[in-house]
């Protein structure tokens, strides 16, 4: 009698098949906490140049316009933001406005292309919001909220 040595052709596919398996439910799992990431990334930096802004409304009474000196980079953006880029929008009211992120189309995870981050300042009580009209919620970080079904 011949001792057995190596595996079968049905053991090796069983393993293949275990593999892709666990790979078929690790891979959008991984891909949703890379988007997670990348938005919670965004909202830290957007904090920082809320911060910012609320200097700029208690110094001037007014919510910088966005054009010349009051646009996101001279108010703490970063210099290139491989995510996405700010924008600052009075609502034309004195104090309130919005700072927006529209992440780019390239060089973001695919859930996250095209898409729009807001934080939103309200005129008499200075409160901000985090929200989205196209992130899906279980993207975002707890506070922001997301208009999308």
């Amino acid at each position: 009698m011949k001792k057995q040595q190596g595996f079968t052709l049905i053991e090796l596919m069983i393993v293949v098949a275990v593999i892709g398996v666990l790979s078929a439910i690790a891979i959008p799992q991984y891909q949703k906490y890379v988007a997670k990431t990348e938005v919670a990334s965004v909202l830290s930096t957007m904090t920082g140049i809320k911060t910012n802004i609320e200097a700029f409304v208690v110094e001037n009474g007014r919510f910088p316009t966005g054009k010349d000196k009051e646009t996101p980079k001279a108010l703490g953006a970063p210099e290139s933001m491989p995510l996405g880029a700010f924008t600052i929008t009075p609502s034309g009211t004195d104090d309130a406005g919005t700072l927006d992120l529209k992440f780019n189309k390239t060089n973001v995870n695919a859930l996250l292309k095209d898409l729009t981050l807001t934080l939103t300042r309200t005129k008499t009580t200075g409160v901000w919001t985090c929200s989205t009209k196209d992130i899906e919620q279980a993207l975002l970080p707890k506070g922001c909220t997301s208009s999308k079904s």
